[in-house]
């Protein structure tokens, strides 16, 4: 075992030595446009392009010509959702969402009311997951589509997305979900969830960064989307701009990798994070899991630390990557709004950490991740003026 241990899954993942040796040959010898038509450079790159096309759509139970390549996830969510809404702006003008969706989705939406979008955000319940009676009565006329993702990349929360896409479907309004978190984890199909748009990411399942894909519905219904970047009508007009073969044949790779691999891969990765979370749950009083542990991702562990300052927290585990549950989007430390959704108050939520489990995670460091965070929590907690006041508290409670 060496240090420091990876247990930043879900930020990203490091490019499988396979994927690797795929794209290689793409940067040198075959570096060719795929949009060069007339010699055998360009035909090689397409040809590449068409069958990662292919092996990403296979994933999600698409057809390969439902898969425009993009940059990544945020490009991917921008473009369904202000590709969607300027595509049905003549049938109406309302968005649904959710509270606890990526900045990607929030901010896209955000962005949009200044426009003149309706955008309404469920809430979610103390498991995480939204409420469908509310989806529905969240439904009007003017609903032109629903974006709740798939898995959230926090709290690693699986939405009944199946029941999400028959609810859409049935009132006739477009479904997008982002799935970055959930692809290459679990089993995701388009047609079971009734996705009319799905976003992509290779660098979530062991691939490059800065690729990624929608998936654009073409029939049953036909989905619409608005290009948001011009300039020379690439991938059948949705998405202009030179296409990133070797990333692309690293996206293609790794999707057929996880095609092949994930059921035994996850059901490895759940083990070793039950193995966690049992690990401390049995040597640590006041902590809680946040979010639903029976619809959740096999590689997420997101615990609460009560009586403890968020800060002093993480840099007291200093050999293990993590992320903290709050999004460090301000000099102050903002607490997460996935777990303030949750109903957190901003001390728990701050005192919060993300355990993202992958591939090359071994027993050895689940065993070392768990002594660590055991050992910090206790010595931190031993240190804090107001611990006989939590101590006395606890007693009156018992």
């Amino acid at each position: 075992m060496q240090l420091p241990i990876y247990l930043d899954y879900h930020a990203t993942t490091p490019v499988d030595p396979r994927v690797l040796a795929a794209m290689l040959p793409y940067f040198t010898d075959k570096f060719g446009n795929a949009s060069s038509r007339h010699h055998s450079f360009g035909w090689a790159a397409k040809d590449a392009v068409e069958n990662a096309r292919a092996r990403v759509a296979s994933l999600i139970g698409a057809s390969a010509n439902e898969i425009v390549f993009t940059s990544g996830a945020t490009e991917s969510n921008n473009l369904a959702i202000r590709g969607a809404a300027e595509a049905y702006r003549t049938k109406g003008n309302h968005v649904v969402t959710c509270v606890s969706e990526h900045r990607a989705v929030i901010d896209t939406c955000r962005k949009l009311e200044t426009q003149g979008l309706r955008v309404t955000y469920l809430p979610v319940g103390l498991d995480g997951r939204i409420d469908l009676d509310e989806l529905r009565a969240a439904i009007t006329e003017q609903t032109i589509l629903v974006t709740i993702m798939a898995a959230n990349n926090e709290i690693g929360v699986l939405q009944p997305v199946a029941e999400i896409g028959t609810v859409a479907m049935e009132r006739e309004v477009v479904f997008h979900t982002d799935a970055v978190q959930a692809v290459g984890k679990v089993p995701f199909d388009v047609n079971e969830t009734h996705a009319g748009l799905v976003s992509l990411s290779a660098h979530k399942i062991y691939g490059p960064k800065g690729v990624g894909a929608l998936y654009v519905r073409r029939r049953n219904p036909r989905v619409l989307v608005a290009e948001q970047t011009s300039g020379g009508g690439h991938e059948r007009g949705i998405r202009s701009g030179t296409l990133n073969t070797p990333g692309i044949v690293g996206f293609g790779a790794a999707a057929a990798i996880c095609r092949e691999e994930m059921a035994a891969e996850s059901a490895r990765i759940r083990q070793l994070r039950d193995r966690l979370n049992r690990q401390l749950r049995e040597n640590l009083e006041g902590i809680r899991v946040n979010g639903s542990m029976e619809h959740r991702l096999p590689n997420n562990l997101n615990v609460s630390f009560s009586d403890l300052d968020g800060d002093a927290l993480l840099m007291a585990i200093d050999d293990v990557a993590l992320s903290s549950g709050a999004a460090c989007t301000s000099a102050d430390r903002a607490p997460s709004h996935v777990l303030r959704a949750l109903g957190l108050d901003d001390e728990l939520a701050r005192a919060s950490l993300r355990f993202g489990l992958g591939r090359w995670t071994t027993e050895a460091e689940i065993d070392y991740v768990a002594k660590k965070v055991t050992d910090v929590v206790h010595y931190l907690r031993k240190l804090s003026p107001l611990q006989p006041l939590y101590a006395e508290a606890e007693q009156r409670l018992n």
